[in-house]
């Protein structure tokens, strides 16, 4: 059934520059509906045809090519041609670009020595210094735009997906039914709007009085708000999101994985989802989540084990404790504070004495994890749903990613890079899983949970729901 108009209420609506490398499910929302990437991630590891109909990798593993779908015109009126693919892409890893809390850089350093063209009118060819089986993984990520558009970004957003912009305000989005859409989905609604509103409770309650139709991360107050409603549902996902504390293992005390696994012990996380989630989470058996291609679901999480845990920090040394200082933000994720007096009372038991240093600049103390100027511990949210970005960015120490704290195993450099130059699926999924057993046994970051995610859905949507991951989808 299509709709006159959709209103969506979210903390943000703010999209900034498309290109700019950012997990934010706001922003990814909107994009996702002006724009499209040559190919779309559909599962963890699993692609299918978007701009590119088709696309194959030459036997050296080190030339990608796509055939582009001739049939697709932007919002200007212009068709798509490997003239506007090329000057996207090199427009993303331009480093002039930017990016949001730490992000900046990132694409570069991927495929920022790669080489793009076009051989021909409506085909597309990259070429890097080294294979990357998880190339798709990426482009899955980056959103086409005319060439001759690209310099009024970010004033103006010209795409080819089912929606066009028909207005912009602070606080306000207002997107139009792209009528000459190339694809074979449909827009839900002629016109959507979306809403700035940054209480949560507030956001559901719009739902429930029909000042919206969606609400986004409702969080469980904004869920216990509208319980009994008679014209708002409360849907749920258990997110793609990992909360963790990330461990300086270069230096100090945790540079002994004896002492990391003991942190890992000595902390009751189920209490933890209870008390301070009130159980809207999920506990993590690692870095990932079923979300994550390469998740391993046999792997154990660590139990509570208070015994294990001062055996272990015996064996490393500290049989009377040690001091810990950890770091935490005040927002992103809001709770932290909150997990960080948990761990002063848990660790405490353990014989390790916790010093919390607390930051309320959020982007400043993004930058200064990625300086690698944390104390022993910093609380983080790991969210790239892309694996392959993980691994890179926070695991591989041959690269030092930007959110790399100093852990260093050979073996996980050496089968992340084998990964690399595994283009069979099945394959590349059991190196992965091995490294996922792996990290999680050396323990660089005490592995917390997902948090479950929250929508106000208006009840004359019928079954609608968010993605499994939780992305708002306006196509039918």
């Amino acid at each position: 059934m299509k709709h006159q108009s959709l209103t969506i209420a979210q903390s943000s609506v703010e999209v900034g520059d498309p290109h700019i490398c950012s997990d934010s499910m706001n922003r990814g929302n909107i994009i996702d509906a002006i724009y499209e990437p040559l190919i779309k991630r559909t599962g963890p590891g699993v692609y299918s045809p978007a701009l590119a109909s088709t696309w194959a990798v030459e036997p050296d593993g080190l030339t990608w090519g796509f055939k582009l779908r001739e049939s697709v015109r932007f919002h200007n009126g212009e068709k798509l041609t490997g003239n506007d693919v090329v000057a996207t892409l090199k427009r993303v890893v331009d480093p002039a670009i930017g990016g949001a809390f730490g992000t900046q850089g990132v694409y570069a350093s991927y495929i920022g020595d790669a080489e793009f063209s076009s051989p021909g009118k409506y085909s597309f060819q990259l070429s890097t210094k080294a294979p990357m089986a998880d190339l798709l993984d990426l482009l899955s990520e980056m959103p086409i735009a005319p060439a001759d558009e690209l310099d009024n970004l970010p004033n103006e957003y010209i795409g080819s997906g089912p929606y066009l912009v028909g207005g912009m305000s602070r606080d306000e989005m207002v997107l139009e039914s792209n009528r000459k859409y190339w694809g074979g989905k449909k827009a839900i609604a002629e016109e959507v709007s979306w809403l700035k509103e940054d209480d949560p409770i507030e956001r559901a309650e719009m739902v429930a009085n029909r000042e919206a139709d969606i609400a986004t991360s409702i969080g469980l107050e904004g869920s216990d708000s509208i319980k009994g409603s008679t014209r708002a549902n409360v849907v749920s996902v258990r997110s793609g999101l990992c909360i963790i504390f990330m461990m300086n293992s270069g230096s100090g005390v945790c540079a002994d994985p004896h002492v990391r696994q003991a942190l890992n012990y000595g902390l009751d996380i189920d209490e933890v989802v209870r008390k301070i989630k009130k159980g809207a989470a999920t506990r993590l058996n690692g870095y990932l989540t079923p979300h994550h291609y390469g998740h391993n679901p046999e792997t154990e999480r660590y139990p509570y084990d208070p015994d294990q845990a001062r055996r272990l920090l015996s064996e490393a040394g500290y049989p009377d404790g040690l001091k810990l200082t950890i770091d935490i933000p005040t927002r992103m994720p809001d709770e932290g504070l909150d997990v960080g007096e948990m761990m002063k009372e848990y660790y405490g038991r353990i014989g390790v004495d916790v010093e919390v240093v607390s930051y309320s600049d959020r982007a400043a103390y993004a930058e200064m994890v990625r300086d690698k100027n944390i104390h022993d511990m910093c609380c983080f949210d790991s969210s790239p749903i892309s694996t392959f970005r993980v691994l890179r960015e926070k695991i591989h120490s041959g690269h030092k990613g930007p959110w790399w704290e100093g852990y260093h195993n050979e073996e996980v450099n050496g089968l992340i890079d084998a990964a690399q130059k595994t283009f069979d699926d099945a394959k590349r999924t059991g190196i992965y899983q091995r490294v996922f057993q792996i990290v999680r046994d050396d323990a660089p970051w005490v592995f917390l949970y997902r948090p479950t995610y929250f929508w106000a859905v208006s009840k004359k949507l019928g079954d609608w729901a968010p993605t499994g991951r939780g992305a708002v989808l306006l196509t039918a």
